[in-house]
């Protein structure tokens, strides 16, 4: 079943632009994975966040991608621009009227 995961990052003020150049950069791995959909968004009403939108084969791909390397990496780049204020919520998706 598709797990999603969305998500909100903290990022310290006037860093926001560098965490989404981070969070964009191209990733075959993530695709090889198991992930079906990676989206990072930004608003003007929250300038000191970054918002993340996943899709995944199931959470267990999900999971198991928190151990590459590549995505190890990713995570050591980003973690300096991070506040620590987190937030989100994650599911399992049970349908969508645009397939099957």
């Amino acid at each position: 079943m598709t797990f999603a995961n969305v998500g909100t990052l903290g990022v310290l003020p006037g860093r926001r632009d560098e965490l989404v150049v981070e969070l964009t950069r191209r990733s075959a791995v993530l695709a090889e994975a198991g992930c079906l959909l990676y989206e990072v968004g930004v608003s003007e009403e929250a300038p000191d966040a970054v918002f993340v939108m996943e899709l995944w084969t199931d959470a267990a791909a999900h999971r198991a991608s928190l151990d590459l390397p590549e995505v190890q990496a990713a995570i050591a780049a980003a973690r300096p621009l991070l506040s620590g204020e987190f937030g989100g919520f994650r599911f399992e998706v049970v349908g969508s009227p645009l397939r099957d």
